[in-house]
């Protein structure tokens, strides 16, 4: 099987970003930003999808965390594309409904080269320690943009924010996990009847 692995940099005047990704690893990561939820965040993301990931950002914070957080999202989205590669032999759809005590949260993904993002936090608005809770769309909206994917992404409950984030990455995690992942059936088919994703 062909190794479905990438690595990206993007470096501007506001950040500088660095990642390494394998589709087909263990969840294991090395994640090193600035802003320490976003962190724990893509801790989470990696041992949930099974995605091994190696995360390098620095970013003018002292500002914001918003170009960080917004520029790691689209570096990730960019390092998912390349490594898909042609998408033959994936699952291409992916959904979970995941729970995080009170909060409860669904994710639906189609690999299908349409960027397109749905995204409800139920407008809810505040902080975690230093982190700004709204970041959590900027975050998702740029990886999704940028990986060229469709994804639904939504609160279905819940009103504490750290649980909600959890939540949330958890879902998109499950989600992408199973569309990523090689459909033994498949074999080096194309998941679509156009022949090309």
């Amino acid at each position: 099987m062909k190794m479905r692995t990438a690595k990206v940099k993007r470096q501007t005047k506001e950040t500088n970003v660095e990642i390494e990704i394998n589709l087909d690893g263990k969840g294991i990561y090395e994640v090193n930003t600035p802003v320490g939820f976003l962190n724990h965040m893509l801790e989470s993301f990696s041992k949930h999808s099974l995605i091994d990931i190696k995360v390098f950002a620095e970013g003018d914070v002292h500002i914001s965390h918003h170009h960080t957080v917004e520029d790691v999202g689209i570096v990730l989205g960019d390092a998912l594309k390349k490594a898909l590669g042609d998408k033959k032999g994936i699952r291409r759809f992916g959904y979970s409904i995941i729970p995080m005590d009170e909060a409860l949260c669904m994710c639906s993904i189609d690999l299908s080269g349409r960027p397109l993002i749905f995204y409800d936090d139920l407008g809810l608005r505040g902080k975690i320690t230093e982190f700004d809770f709204e970041l959590m769309g900027e975050f998702f909206k740029g990886f999704t943009l940028e990986a060229g994917i469709t994804m639904h992404l939504k609160t279905l409950a819940g009103h504490n924010l750290h649980h909600i984030a959890e939540c949330l990455t958890k879902a998109f995690a499950i989600a992408l996990r199973n569309a990523v992942e090689i459909d033994p059936r498949r074999s080096e088919d194309t998941p679509s009847t156009k022949g090309v994703l």
